[in-house]
């Protein structure tokens, strides 16, 4: 699934380049990364979250990530969106759920969370911060530009991403917003599989890894029916460091 040409969008076509462009990120085979995340999620679903820092690992041009440790030190989480496991370090299976999305029809915000719900959460998330904006040039992916939003005295461009029902992810429709520099600042999304809570994440503080940038905090919040975020509901906080990249180096 590598990414395609955009010339039919100049906005996309900008933004990619403002975080490393598309011929750059085609050497990229893996990105890795140390998080530590927080928020009023995890306790709305039930789950104990801790300040522990975690090895995160995502495929650039395919839908596969681990993260590590997950449940105890000699285990990680495997997914890909027709399946979530959690697994010791030598492969063997301690659970396994196939067609995970499947498993949360029916669930409301307040219907608590199981580990391989977690998992399959954590792995389809951070997979998508990790490839932002390049994700975007995938085939099946369908990218319209909307209204701008004025915020933090900036214009902030926008882009609507529209994915194929096959591409595992918060929503099947998410928007974009970029800065003056292209660079992103806000992402709008609503989680399905948490009765369609709707977030507005924002984004800050960019490094460069070997040509590509990266935001290294993210904090999500719930929208109101406006669309405005609720600064005091922190739904999710993601610190990221260490960020490295695996692949075919210039």
């Amino acid at each position: 699934m590598h990414a395609q040409e955009t010339q039919g969008n100049p906005l996309l076509h900008d933004v990619l380049a403002a975080h490393g462009g598309l011929e750059r990120w085609s050497l990229v085979q893996t990105v890795r990364a140390t998080i530590v995340t927080g928020g009023r999620l995890w306790v709305m679903k039930g789950v104990v979250q801790d300040a522990d820092p975690r090895e995160m690992t995502v495929t650039a041009h395919a839908q596969h990530a681990s993260v590590h440790p997950f449940g105890a030190s000699d285990q990680r989480t495997d997914f890909t969106p027709d399946r979530i496991a959690i697994e010791k370090l030598d492969g063997r299976i301690v659970a396994e759920r196939l067609s995970p999305r499947a498993s949360f029809d029916g669930h409301t915000l307040s219907t608590p969370w199981d580990a391989l719900d977690r998992a399959y959460f954590n792995g389809y998330a951070l997979w998508t911060y990790l490839t932002t904006p390049f994700f975007l040039a995938m085939p099946g992916v369908e990218t319209s530009v909307l209204e701008p939003l004025w915020e933090d005295g900036e214009r902030w461009r926008g882009l609507r991403a529209t994915f194929p029902a096959s591409f595992a992810g918060h929503s099947r429709v998410q928007d974009f917003y970029f800065g003056p520099d292209n660079l992103l600042r806000r992402h709008d999304y609503e989680v399905d599989i948490a009765g369609d809570l709707a977030a507005a994440q924002y984004v800050h503080d960019f490094v460069d890894v070997d040509g590509v940038r990266f935001p290294t905090a993210r904090r999500a919040y719930r929208r109101d029916t406006a669309g405005s975020p609720l600064r005091d509901e922190l739904l999710v906080s993601i610190d990221l460091s260490n960020l490295r990249l695996e692949g075919t180096m210039p």
